[in-house]
């Protein structure tokens, strides 16, 4: 089974907002999360596909990928906080107040679903059928 991951460092939102757009894609197939990611409102979606379509090309690039990329699926997606621009904005009376300009490390895991084997079934033997008023009771 071929998993590849994509890190994306400092991407500038912070790491609450990627994380919401993160969950939606969590679980999913890639061609699927890759739709919900383009029709997404949010403005950190178009760096997460970014992110997805580069963790999908890594995948293939991996020594023992399949060639499906039907079959891979986001395993693991998530965003830790990184570093935080601290800024100063002038406020009344000659004071200052503090503003955070927080960044986002995000990082996106594909992985290769299993191919399902299905086992050999023994043959059965046709179930009788049932006609209409015929009682089973005798």
């Amino acid at each position: 089974m071929v998993q590849a991951t994509a890190t994306s460092r400092s991407v500038r939102t912070s790491a609450q907002k990627a994380g919401l757009v993160l969950d939606l894609i969590r679980g999913k197939d890639v061609t699927g999360a890759l739709a919900t990611l383009k029709f997404s409102t949010k403005g950190v979606a178009k760096s997460i596909h970014t992110l997805l379509k580069s963790a999908i090309a890594n995948a293939q690039q991996a020594e023992g990928f399949g060639g499906d990329v039907e079959r891979l699926y986001v395993s693991a997606a998530y965003a830790d906080q990184g570093t935080s621009f601290k800024r100063v904005r002038p406020a009344p009376m000659g004071r200052a107040f503090r503003v955070v300009k927080r960044t986002a490390h995000l990082t996106v895991q594909v992985a290769e679903r299993p191919v399902r084997r299905r086992a050999p079934q023994a043959p059965t033997q046709p179930r009788a059928r049932k006609t209409a008023g015929a009682s089973t009771q005798e």
